[in-house]
């Protein structure tokens, strides 16, 4: 695992411009995104993904950034004002929002160049030397200083940050590059299906990260020809990239451990079971991410709420979690959490269970209730003696969603939907029945 008590911050990063791309949908994770951006959905028990490429921005010294949204956006901005709102543009640092308006044109953004063109003004009016751009929906820690630093000494005009990776996991969901022995980009091929593998090393291929840096007024020219391309994506990877490996330099940046040498922690939680078990790694006794490191501290907004408490310490009816994580507010009474995480204001009521899950804040869970191998969305309140992911076939009648390696999603919208569902018909018979006993109570 890398430290980071030797830091790059330097001229460099202070002449640096950061532009975080956080206007994604993040489809794959299906009804998770919903309602949020994937870059606001929430990870590792009380962070959101964008505080990752945040922190690290901070940490490197890189105090100028800009936030591009699109996609249902409320709760991501609504989040970074909270987090991320106290830097004092007179002080020479800012962290603002960009949404979409139509500053270059008359559409919203249509790719990833596009995003960064549309908001060409504000990169200029900033006069950076270096503009880093930078994918809003992954989870790491990276020291982007390292990377400034080996852009500038190769003279490099772009320089694209990547990792090592399988060609399964690449194939279809990443960008792929073919590199000299000096890491000059030769080829790159943008999601391909049959992703080309690095010659010593079969089954592995050379991936990017979605991060780039680019000398400003090399940018800006490049975008200026892209812009009048009619026939063009308006994305860095499927056009830019390509266009420009020939004739100018294009470099390679591995993102490796300096500890070990090997790939450093990145991960793509861009599937639900790939968000899912992203999560579980945290819980570990030593776990590849390591959010306990003050040198290199992963920031974010914490509502105020009162410590976690457990309660109730009889035979069958005990409070208690072991091998998990838990935020404050939450309250175990008499209740039983293993190997999962608990994010803030969790209320888990008597004799229930929950195993193996991701519980999203204000979650309230049952009495009797069990829980296995779930992702339960925010506010979702679980009814008394249901069970989630036990039965995988009662959870899809029940119109939860089933991810390839069998981890149920549970939303909000769900549960209310299948108590709907489950209600007496009005004028029933059943319905009266339950008139009868309300009114008696």
């Amino acid at each position: 695992m890398p430290t980071y008590q030797n830091r790059y911050i330097s001229n460099l990063t202070k002449d640096t411009y950061a532009l975080i791309l956080a206007g994604g949908r993040g489809s794959r994770l299906h009804e998770l995104t919903d309602w949020r951006a994937k870059p606001a959905v929430y990870f590792g028990g009380i962070f959101r993904i964008i505080d990752f490429p945040l922190s690290n921005c901070i940490n490197s010294g890189i105090r100028r950034v800009g936030i591009a949204t699109q996609y249902k956006s409320h709760s991501l901005i609504r989040h970074v004002n909270r987090a991320w709102g106290h830097f004092k543009k007179e002080l020479g640092e800012s962290v603002e929002i960009l949404p979409a308006s139509k500053r270059q044109g008359e559409g919203w953004y249509c790719g990833t160049a596009d995003a960064v063109f549309q908001n060409i003004d504000i990169i200029r009016d900033e006069l950076p030397k270096y503009v880093m751009i930078l994918s809003g929906d992954h989870v790491y820690r990276m020291d982007y200083g390292e990377m400034l630093a080996s852009h500038v000494e190769k003279g490099a005009d772009m320089t694209v940050s990547c990792i090592q990776a399988s060609a399964e996991e690449a194939a279809g969901a990443l960008g792929v590059m073919r590199v000299d022995s000096h890491n000059r980009v030769q080829e790159f091929q943008e999601k391909p299906e049959c992703p080309a593998e690095i010659p010593d090393r079969p089954g592995q291929v050379l991936a990017s990260m979605g991060n780039y840096i680019f000398n400003r007024e090399f940018l800006f020219e490049q975008l200026q020809i892209d812009s009048i391309d009619a026939c063009s994506g308006r994305d860095f990877g499927h056009d830019i990239i390509p266009s420009i490996i020939e004739q100018h330099k294009v470099y390679a940046f591995p993102f490796i451990d300096t500890g070990t040498g090997e790939r450093a922690y990145w991960r793509d939680v861009g599937t639900l079971d790939s968000y899912w078990e992203a999560n579980m790694e945290l819980i570990s006794p030593l776990p590849a991410l390591n959010m306990y490191d003050s040198h290199w501290p992963i920031q974010t907004y914490q509502e105020q709420l009162a410590p976690a408490k457990f309660v109730f310490d009889q035979d069958g009816r005990r409070g208690y979690v072991v091998d998990s994580t838990v935020a404050s507010g939450c309250i175990i009474s008499g209740a039983k959490a293993t190997r999962s995480l608990l994010f803030s204001g969790v209320h888990m009521h008597s004799h229930s269970e929950v195993e193996d899950s991701v519980l999203l804040p204000g979650v309230g869970v049952g009495r009797y209730s069990r829980i296995k191998r779930a992702i339960i969305d925010r506010g979702c309140k679980i009814p008394e003696g249901m069970e989630i992911g036990i039965n995988h076939r009662q959870d899809l009648l029940n119109g939860f969603r089933l991810s390839p390696k069998g981890i149920v999603l549970v939303t909000k919208e769900m549960i209310e939907r299948l108590e709907q569902q489950q209600k007496p018909p009005e004028g029933s018979l059943l319905s009266h029945k339950v008139l009868e006993v309300k009114c008696a109570l």
